[in-house]
This record gives C-alpha cells, sequence and structure tokens, in this order.
C-alpha cells in the first residue's frame, strides 16, 4: 500500500514542500495529493502590483506539477478530522473526502478586520487574489483627484501605497500609520521611505488609529478622512479550520510544531508557512512570511520523506538575512536584518534595491515552479506504520 501524504494548501510553503517530498521518495511507495482552491499558483508577493492595474502571468499548478507525480486537486477545504486522518474538501458543488497517513497543513492566512466596525463591509484586502481584483476595478472606477486610504503602514501597506502612487498618481493617496512611517526600520531604512513616500505625494498619518469605516469615510483618533476606496492592511489571520480540530494551537489559531515542523500533539501532522507557530532564532516565533514559510517547507519534507525513509532527519537552518520592501517598481528598501530579524544599521536603497527585491520575487516563484530542479535524494518508504494499521483493518473486516 502506498503512504498517502495530502498537502492542504499551494501557497509558497505547501507548493514547495510537495515538489520536494516528490524528489524525496520512491513514487511506486507514496502518493502526494496538493489540495487547493484555485487552478493557479498566486505570488502572493504580488498582490499589490495587481490591484494597481499590472498583468501577472498566469501559473497554473497542472503545469508546475506535470511530470512530478504530485496530484492536484482543485478544492476547498472545509474540515480535517485529526483522529480519522481524514480531510474533507469541496469540489464545486460535490463533497468529497480525502484520507491521509501525513498531513501537510498549509492553508496560509487571510486579511482580519480586527474587530474594527465597518471594516468587513467597507474596504477593500488584497491578501488575495480575488480580493486584489475586487480593488483593481474599483480603481479603475476613480477619477482625479480621489482619495485612497491605505491603513496599516506595514510591508503590504508600504508597498501597495507606493505602487499606487507611483502607477496613479492622480489620486490622492493616503497611508494610516499607527505608529511612526517605518519605526521598526534602521535609520537610513527610515529616512529612505520617508523621502520616497514625501516624493510619491502620499499624505502620511502617523500615530493615528482607526475607529471605524464608512462608505466614503475612514474615522480615526485624530479626526475623520474622506475615502473613495479604503484598503485593509492592518493585520493578518490564520485559517480558522485547525483551530476547530484537536490540534495543539495557540490563541491565534496556528498549529504548534517542533523543529522539524510536526505538530506536538499528532506526530502524522506537519505545518509549514503563516498556519505554523514555530520557533527559530533567539527563541523567537517565525513571522508570517515567504521568508519563513520557504525555509520551514524544506525541513518538514525533509523531515518527512527521512521518517518514512528510516534514516535522520536533516537539520535545517531557519534564519533571517533582510526584510524587502517594494517601493514602487523604480525603488525598494532592502534592511539587513539579524538572524533573530532584528534589524541591524545597514541597509541597501534605490534602483539596484528595487532589482534585487524583482529577483527575490522571481528566485520564489522559481523554486515553486520547478520542483524537477530539487536535488534528487529519493529513498524507499520501510516506516510503513499506516499501510500496516490499514491492511489489518481490512483483513479484520473481510474476516
Amino acid at each position: 500500500m502506498k503512504h498517502r501524504i495530502v498537502v492542504l494548501g499551494a501557497g509558497y510553503a505547501g507548493a514547495i514542500a510537495a515538489g520536494r517530498i516528490a524528489r524525496r521518495l520512491h513514487r511506486e511507495d507514496v502518493r502526494i495529493t496538493l489540495v487547493n482552491a484555485e487552478p493557479d499558483f498566486v505570488e502572493r508577493v504580488r498582490m499589490h502590483q495587481l490591484a494597481v492595474g499590472q498583468d501577472l502571468p498566469p501559473r497554473p499548478l497542472a503545469d508546475v506539477f506535470a511530470g512530478t507525480g504530485v496530484e492536484v486537486r482543485v478544492a476547498r477545504v472545509t474540515s480535517v478530522d485529526v483522529e480519522a486522518r481524514t480531510v474533507t474538501v469541496l469540489d464545486g458543488t460535490a463533497e468529497d473526502r480525502l484520507d491521509y497517513d501525513t498531513l501537510v497543513y498549509a492553508l496560509g492566512s487571510g486579511w482580519t478586520d480586527q474587530g474594527v466596525p465597518g471594516v468587513a463591509g467597507h474596504a477593500h484586502q488584497i491578501a488575495s487574489r480575488p480580493g486584489a481584483l475586487r480593488l483593481r476595478e474599483r480603481l479603475t472606477e476613480l477619477t482625479a483627484g480621489a482619495p485612497v486610504v491605505v491603513v496599516g503602514a506595514g510591508l503590504t501597506g508600504l508597498e501597495l501605497a507606493t505602487e499606487l502612487a507611483e502607477t496613479r498618481p492622480d489620486l490622492d493617496v493616503r497611508l494610516v500609520a499607527r505608529g511612526g512611517l517605518g519605526d521598526w526600520l534602521s535609520p537610513k531604512g527610515q529616512a529612505h521611505v520617508a523621502e520616497v513616500v514625501a516624493d510619491l505625494g502620499i499624505t502620511v498619518h502617523e500615530h493615528t488609529t482607526v475607529t471605524a469605516v464608512e462608505a466614503g469615510t475612514v474615522h480615526t483618533t485624530t479626526g475623520s478622512i474622506p475615502s473613495a476606496a479604503t484598503v485593509w492592511t492592518a493585520g493578518f489571520a490564520v485559517h480558522p479550520i485547525a483551530a476547530a480540530t484537536t490540534l495543539e494551537v495557540t490563541g491565534t489559531g496556528q498549529i504548534v510544531v517542533d523543529g522539524t515542523m510536526r505538530s506536538v500533539s499528532h506526530p502524522d501532522v506537519y505545518a509549514i508557512g503563516d498556519a505554523a507557530y514555530a520557533m527559530g532564532p533567539g527563541d523567537k516565533p517565525l513571522r508570517m512570511s515567504c521568508a519563513s514559510g520557504t525555509p520551514a517547507a524544506w525541513q518538514a519534507a525533509d523531515a518527512i520523506a527521512a521518517r518514512l525513509a528510516g534514516v535522520k532527519i536533516p537539520k535545517g537552518l531557519i534564519r533571517y538575512f533582510h526584510q524587502c520592501i517594494s517601493l514602487g517598481r523604480k525603488q525598494s528598501l532592502i534592511q539587513m536584518v539579524k538572524a533573530d530579524d532584528t534589524v541591524t544599521d545597514h541597509a541597501w536603497a534605490g534602483r539596484g534595491a528595487a532589482a534585487y527585491k524583482e529577483f527575490i520575487c522571481k528566485g520564489a516563484y522559481w523554486s515553486v515552479a520547478r520542483p524537477l530542479m530539487y536535488p534528487v535524494r529519493r529513498r524507499k518508504v520501510v516506516a510503513r506504520p499506516a499501510a500496516e494499521r490499514r491492511q489489518r483493518a481490512a483483513e479484520t473486516t473481510a474476516a
């Protein structure tokens, strides 16, 4: 019997893990199913570009995984039963159940309104492709001088506000920051961000908290701001399915994992990407990012393969090197950080930094789109406890 591996979510982490596992184990020993709600791979790090009207090439998952042995299943995950080892999916209008021996949970995160009144009904989001496309449509309806308010001045908010101001200089772009603009960056980084934002004509509302959002208005602690389109980038929340299971999760719904990305409560479940609560350098939780999800996917894939093959589990290194922030197509900031993501005094800015950021984005997709390029270290599956349990159950039923 083949060992059944089901990977939920084909974002950066899930897609990389599926492709890497396929290169680690003999195809006749495993069945790898990758479940994703959309037929295409979505470059989430480019959603701000899509939202402002730039066209992104389609990335069909069927093409990405052709010839790898990974079966792509386009369906929406509706529930997971970690005791019965089953996943329920909705394929169009038909419900189906997938049984697994090993589960890789990579459903990621989406936007959250933080409980602020009116956000859900009156604000846009770019955490997903449908959300980015809805904002794109709204922006095409706006005429010169229309105010657009971006709430949240973290990485996503900065990238969207600058991209929008560069693409649509006719709009009145405003950025609402709970703290100071780029206050987590080094002095050089803060100065560059402030310079670019000023050059693009973006109005920044610093040390301002949004209290409510209405059609046409954003209410804040420092007054009301007119808005023809409000975009909410103030935080992300993980997919709620894990919290509805018996998996050990944090208060925010992330699955608690060990150093191999394995659930501390259910050893046949691995969690990677934004869905995982994993400790990094300095005993600090890994932040939600592609920079965390990619090495976590490598670690999980290698650990799964090693355990099934009965060999030593390789120890991966999950650490940070920099934070890359797009500031339009012509500018960027590469903020250097320590292993634990603490910023240093070193930062790189300008057109060269913009070219480097584009290289990073292309590299992120390259690692997904070329699973056949991973080094081949295929091993036979020797640890088959799940398959043996199924065989004994089948024999008992037949008897």
